[in-house]
C-alpha cells in the first residue's frame, strides 16, 4: 500500500516561488509578467490565457495578487488571490491614496458593513481559509487605520 501511494505522489524539484500582482483580465506577454516568467523559460502565452481565464469574474485593472510556483522542468502551477485589502479599503472609501500621516490626520470614514463585507470576500483566499470572520475583520480594521481611514459603525 506504502509503495502504491508513494509511485503516486511524486514530488517535482521547484526552481522558484514567485509572487507577481497582476491586472484582473490583463496578463499580456509583456512587462510586468514576461520578465519575471522569461527567466525560468515558463510558457508565457499558457499563463496569459489561464490567468485572464481565472480573472474574468472581476473587473478590469484591479489588482490580483498570483502566487506561481515554477517547476525544474519548465512547467508551473499557480494560485490566484482575490485583491488586496487595501485597494478594498480605497474603493470602499472613495479615495486614491492614503494618508501620509495615519493616526493623525484622518482621510475618509468607512462603516463596519463595509469591513464586514471586505472580510467575506477575503475569507475565501487560502491563506485565510482557517481565521474566523471576525478575526479577518479585525486585521482589516488594523489596516484601514494604518491607513488613515477611520471606521465607524454607521455612515
Amino acid at each position: 500500500m506504502a509503495t502504491v501511494l508513494k509511485d503516486v505522489v511524486v514530488r517535482r524539484p521547484v526552481a522558484a516561488t514567485l509572487r507577481l500582482t497582476v491586472p484582473a483580465g490583463g496578463a499580456r506577454p509583456g512587462p510586468p509578467v514576461a520578465p519575471v516568467l522569461g527567466q525560468y523559460r515558463l510558457n508565457l502565452m499558457a499563463f496569459c490565457k489561464d490567468f485572464n481565464a481565472r480573472t474574468q469574474k472581476y473587473k478590469p485593472d484591479t489588482p490580483i495578487a498570483v502566487t506561481l510556483t515554477a517547476y525544474k522542468d519548465n512547467t508551473f502551477e499557480f494560485i490566484v488571490k482575490s485583491p488586496p485589502v487595501s485597494w478594498f479599503l480605497k474603493k470602499a472609501a472613495g479615495i486614491e491614496s492614503g494618508s501620509g500621516r495615519p493616526g493623525h490626520v484622518s482621510v475618509s470614514t468607512i462603516s463596519l458593513r463595509h469591513v464586514y463585507e471586505i472580510a467575506k470576500i477575503k475569507q475565501a483566499d487560502p491563506t485565510t481559509k482557517h481565521l474566523s470572520i471576525e478575526a479577518i475583520c479585525k486585521t482589516i480594521i488594523a489596516t484601514a487605520n494604518s491607513m488613515g481611514l477611520e471606521v465607524v459603525k454607521d455612515l
